[in-house]
Parts: C-alpha cells; sequence; structure tokens
C-alpha cells in the first residue's frame, strides 16, 4: 500500500558517503520511519566513518559507536538500561553492514534474538566489506569480484540466506527491502518499530565503489535485483507467515550483472546457472508465501 513518506529530515548533508551509496540512502528513509525517540548502535561499517569524526555527526540522534561484533549485544544493553528507566518507548536500532551481520557479528544478533531483546536490527547489505576495501563477506555473491577474491578465483560459494536464519529463530518480524522502493522500506521501518521484541530488516544498498558501476545507477541496479528476483522483498512474520511486496517482472539476471564490473569475467554458463538458482529461490519464495 503507497504511503506518504514523513517530511522530516533525521539525517544532514555534510556526510561522507561516496556517491550514489546506496547505504546513504537506506539510512535517509530509515530514520523517516522510526521518528524522534531512537537511539543507534552503529557497529564497525561504512557508516563508522560516514557519520563523521567525533564531535561531528550527520545523524540528529544519538548514536554509539561500537566495536564490529557488538552490534546485538550493545543493542541489548541498551534496551535494559532504557527498560529500568522506565523507557519502553525509545526505539534501540542497531545499524550494521553485511559483515557486521552476516559473518562478524552474527552471533551477538543470534543470542540477541533467540533471548527475544526488544530491538531493530537493520543490515544494510552492500554485499562485501567495503569500509576496509572490498572485502567477500558472506553476503557476497557467487562469481563476484572482490580483492579477495580476485577475477581469477571468483567468489565460488553462494550468498548466505540471512533472512532464513532469522526466520529460524522465530522473531516477530523480518523483512528485506531496498533503497530502491522507499515507501516499502518505510513502511516496513514504521511496522517493524510498532512491534515488541527482536525485529530484522535486511537493507539492499548498492555500493558503486565496490560494485564497479557508475554512481547514477545505483538506485536503478537495486530496482533491477529486485524485477529480476534477485533480491524479492517479502516478509517473515513469527518465522512463518511469508507475504511477497512486490511482484517482480521476472527480468532475465544478464542485465543485472553485466551492467557490473565486478561480474564482467562471467561467462555465459555461468549467468545461465545462477539464472536457474535464481529461478529455484523464487519458486520456493512462492510456495512458503502460499502455505503462509
Amino acid at each position: 500500500m503507497p504511503i506518504d513518506l514523513p517530511p522530516s529530515e533525521r539525517m544532514t548533508s555534510g556526510h561522507l558517503a561516496c556517491p550514489g551509496c546506496g547505504a546513504a540512502i537506506a539510512m535517509r528513509f530509515v530514520l523517516k520511519g522510526l521518528g524522534d525517540r531512537v537511539v543507534m548502535v552503529i557497529p564497525a561499517c561504512c557508516w563508522s566513518i560516514i557519520a563523521g569524526p567525533f564531535p561531528y555527526t550527520a545523524l540528529k540522534v544519538p548514536v554509539l559507536h561500537t566495536a564490529f561484533e557488538t552490534g546485538g549485544a550493545v543493542a541489548s544493553g541498551i534496551r535494559a538500561a532504557l527498560d529500568v528507566k522506565g523507557d519502553h518507548e525509545t526505539q534501540v536500532v542497531t545499524w550494521a553492514g553485511d559483515g557486521g551481520t552476516f559473518d562478524i557479528g552474527l552471533q551477538s544478533l543470534s543470542g540477541a534474538a533467540e533471548r527475544g531483546e526488544d530491538i531493530l536490527y537493520v543490515c544494510y547489505d552492500n554485499e562485501a566489506y567495503m569500509n576496509t576495501g572490498v572485502q567477500g563477506s558472506g553476503a557476497t555473491p557467487e562469481g563476484a569480484w572482490t580483492t579477495t577474491t580476485p577475477t581469477g578465483s571468483p567468489k565460488a560459494t553462494r550468498k548466505k540466506d540471512i533472512m532464513q536464519i532469522m526466520a529460524a529463530h522465530a522473531i516477530p518480524y523480518a523483512a528485506t527491502a531496498s533503497i530502491a522502493y522507499p515507501e516499502d522500506l518505510v513502511r516496513k521501518v514504521q511496522k517493524a518499530a510498532s512491534i515488541r521484541g527482536t525485529k530484522f530488516l535486511h537493507i539492499f544498498a548498492t555500493c558503486p565503489t565496490g560494485w564497479k558501476v557508475p554512481s547514477e545507477v545505483s538506485v536503478g541496479l537495486a530496482r533491477l535485483a529486485v524485477q529480476t528476483r534477485i533480491f524479492p522483498l517479502y516478509e517473515v512474520e513469527d518465522g512463518e507467515r511469508y507475504t511477497i511486496n512486490v511482484e517482480p517482472k521476472g527480468y532475465l539476471v544478464d542485465a543485472y550483472f553485466k551492467a557490473q564490473g565486478r561480474f564482467k569475467h562471467l561467462t555465459a554458463e555461468d549467468l545461465e546457472r545462477i539464472q536457474e538458482r535464481v529461478d529455484h529461490g523464487w519458486s520456493r519464495l512462492e510456495a512458503l508465501a502460499r502455505i503462509a
């Protein structure tokens, strides 16, 4: 359902993001959906730099920068402290990249989810450790170039399915979102904020620098990822009720992969194999949505 985007801005100009940075776009929309009563936990990631050097910040909410692996644990501690003070309304949000979510921070995220901590964990996914030099992560797609998976031996394994991992924790709410669909993104942020317990948002956030694309195609690529079914938009409630939010046009994956320098080495056979896996994944998601 279309919504009017809130006019308020809680992110200022003067941030240090690269041109076309999907992570900066994602932050702006998430803050629009959250309102004023927010505490933001940022483990090591691009946003450790983007926000600006202390004592300056581009964010108009309280921010705690913390260690790479501690996003879930620090948010849990802040939530407990606020609850002791009788403040049950302030939203505690962890804002982490894919490295701090899929890999280094997975244990503290899993612990928070298992305990049912009343926090919102947001992963902006640019599919590599971009802040430290474009190293491969658990979110890096099969076949991708990174500095640790060079063209001669690109990423050989598939992207970790973080949504299925979080659904397995049976948390009240988990959803995918994209910078190319801001109304859907803000709606999901608002919905997550209205729910008690652990909530998880997985936001597709392009990185022109790491993906070797022009900055002006950032949002278009994010939209193409949805329309090719590479990154479908859906929600999972209580680990079992699946809802698909955007019906993709089902474009072939070739257009998405051929537009990016990090995939220029892929062969026709590689793309055919990837297309089969994308089709299989979409069929599986459709089946889960029907069961729900």
